[in-house]
This record gives C-alpha cells, sequence and structure tokens, in this order.
C-alpha cells in the first residue's frame, strides 16, 4: 500500500528584498554579535584570515561595539523598537507586497548579516511554494563587498537544497531611469523645502578600499555613473563625489566625505546639502554619521547651512522603482 503522499506547495514565485542588516537591539552583545557576522565576511576584509581572525576578536570586538551602540542608540526608533534600516526594508516589502502580491507571488525580506536571515527567509519561500525566486540586493551600485556577498549566501543556502527553485539575482541598477528620476524627485523636494540656496551638493557613498577597486571592482564607476546622471538634471547646481564610512588605516576611495565637509567652509561653500545615493533606506550611516556627525563637523569648520536629502525608504518612487525591478524579472 502506497502511503498518502505529504501536501507540497508549488507553481509560486518569491521575491526578495535584501538589504545589508542591523542589530535586533542597541545592546553591547547584539551589537557585538553583528559586527562579528559582518566583519568576518571575507569579501568584507579582504587581508589575511588568521591575523584578521585575531585582529577582530581581541580588540575590535572588544572595544568597537560601544562606539557603535551609541551611533544606533541617536537614531533607534524607539516606538518600533528597531533600527531605521530595519523598519524601511519591512515597509518596502509590505508595500511592495501591497503592489505585486497575489497567492501565487510573495513578497518578503532579509538581511544579510543579523536577522532575519537570508538562510531563513529562502527556507520560508520555499516551503510556501516558491519554484521560483527574484533576489533583489538593496545596493543599487554593485561592489564585491556588498552584492557579491548576498550572491554567496543566496548560494550557499541553495547549495544545501535537495529541490532549488529558479533564481534570478537583480545585481545593479545605478542608472535605472526610474531610479535616477527618483534620486532628482528627493532632491528637488529637499531644496523646494529649505529657505536658502545650496553653493554644492554632496553625493555620499560608502567607500570600499582602494585596492578592491584596484582589483577590478567596478563599484567606483558606478557610483560616478549615478552621480553624473544625476547632475544631468540639476544644471543650476554642482553635485560631487564623496565616500564615507571608511575603516581601518588603508586608502579608501576618495575624496573623503568628512574631510570634504571639513574643508567646503575654507573654499567659501557654507551652505551645503548632502544626498546619499547608494543607501536604499536610511540608517546609522546616513542618520548618525551624516545627518549628525557631518553636519556637527560642517558648521564647526565655518559652515552656515546644512540639511541632507532623505533617502528613498518606503515613499512611492521607491516602490514604483522596486516593482520595476522586480517586473522584469519573472
Amino acid at each position: 500500500m502506497i502511503e498518502k503522499h505529504p501536501k507540497v506547495e508549488f507553481g509560486k514565485t518569491g521575491v526578495l528584498l535584501v538589504n545589508l542588516g542591523t542589530p535586533i537591539s542597541t545592546s553591547w552583545w547584539d551589537i557585538r554579535s553583528y559586527l562579528s557576522e559582518f566583519l568576518s565576511d571575507k569579501r568584507v576584509i579582504e587581508v589575511n584570515p588568521i591575523i584578521w581572525k585575531i585582529i577582530l576578536n581581541l580588540f575590535i570586538l572588544n572595544f568597537r561595539p560601544s562606539k557603535t551602540a551609541e551611533a544606533y542608540k541617536k537614531i533607534w526608533m524607539k516606538k518600533e523598537d528597531m533600527s531605521p534600516l530595519r523598519y524601511y526594508t519591512l515597509k518596502q516589502s509590505e508595500k511592495l507586497s501591497s503592489e505585486i502580491g497575489t497567492n501565487n507571488l510573495i513578497v518578503d525580506y532579509a538581511m544579510r548579516y543579523g536577522k532575519p536571515s537570508i538562510k531563513m527567509k529562502i527556507n520560508y519561500l520555499k516551503k510556501s511554494g516558491c519554484e521560483n525566486l527574484v533576489v533583489l540586493p538593496l545596493y543599487p551600485q554593485y561592489a564585491a563587498a556588498t552584492t557579491a556577498t548576498v550572491c554567496d549566501e543566496v548560494y550557499r543556502v541553495l547549495m544545501k537544497m535537495r529541490w532549488q527553485p529558479s533564481l534570478k539575482i537583480i545585481p545593479h541598477y545605478e542608472s535605472e531611469p526610474l531610479y535616477i528620476e527618483a534620486l532628482a524627485n528627493s532632491l528637488k523636494k529637499k531644496i523646494n523645502e529649505i529657505n536658502w540656496k545650496p553653493d554644492l551638493v554632496i553625493a555620499s557613498y560608502h567607500g570600499i578600499p582602494k585596492k578592491y577597486f584596484e582589483k577590478g571592482d567596478p563599484y567606483h564607476c558606478y557610483c560616478q555613473k549615478t552621480t553624473r546622471l544625476l547632475s544631468e538634471k540639476f544644471k543650476d547646481v554642482e553635485i560631487k563625489t564623496t565616500f564615507q564610512s571608511r575603516f581601518g588605516p588603508q586608502d579608501w576611495l576618495q575624496p573623503y566625505t568628512d574631510k570634504t565637509l571639513e574643508s567646503l567652509p575654507k573654499e567659501g561653500k557654507k551652505n551645503i546639502l548632502v544626498i546619499c545615493p547608494g543607501f536604499a533606506s536610511d540608517c546609522v550611516e546616513t542618520l548618525e554619521e551624516i545627518s549628525i556627525q557631518g553636519k556637527e563637523s560642517f558648521l564647526k569648520s565655518g559652515g552656515l547651512n546644512f540639511d541632507a536629502v532623505p533617502c528613498l525608504n518606503d515613499n512611492s518612487d521607491q516602490i514604483k522603482l522596486l516593482k520595476h525591478l522586480v517586473g522584469t524579472n519573472f
């Protein structure tokens, strides 16, 4: 006698939005756990793994969590009890789901580091009957340390699955017209809200070590391309590319955002707007590093007016963009 076959869900498509990640709280241990996973990624830190493991565990993970926790506490969403990055990524998935979600199309989100993990969400989508999987890393400009490491983790999960879904990964969208339009709209909105004219707009992107670029990483070129396309929509204001969030003693992509903000008042540019095109959601790098630290540094150096353009977050232009990106890949 043949036993009854267990019910198997099938025939569905899963869309998975993937962002960098975030601690689950501002506690020292949760920050440490997040940093440990993030900084243990060999694509993020390309140094001798034995030496790096010693440095990471003896020094960085004992001293850096306290500093990082203080930064997160300044921007933590207390009512929601989550970081802005988690909040906006969740909202992006919910709003995209309301636009395109059906019984046969499931939209969800994951974090490359921390929770919810890529492994957990891929397994959930597969059990829900998703035979097709579209993964959208929320990094407009491809880099090995961001998009590629999302791919690495997706592949690792699939390698252990007996019945795998078909897979499509959207690698980058730095010059997608809807993305450039969304950035332009957000910049125009901010310019209309302030009562002063910016002398310069800083387009600040997350940095990578210079040696990654020299090894062939296209990230720098993609950032410059985004700025160029955005600049074409603003003929009366200069937009300058800079790079933030450097870590360690080695050379990173330049010019550095913090050094640029310190020097601009001496050059007569005392009214500055900053936009962060490489971040799909506001996070500790945009809200604490730019809007708090960057502003303070700029004003102390002699600046008069400083403001930052919010990331696209879950605004209507962002959802329209995400819908287009995943909608062309079914």
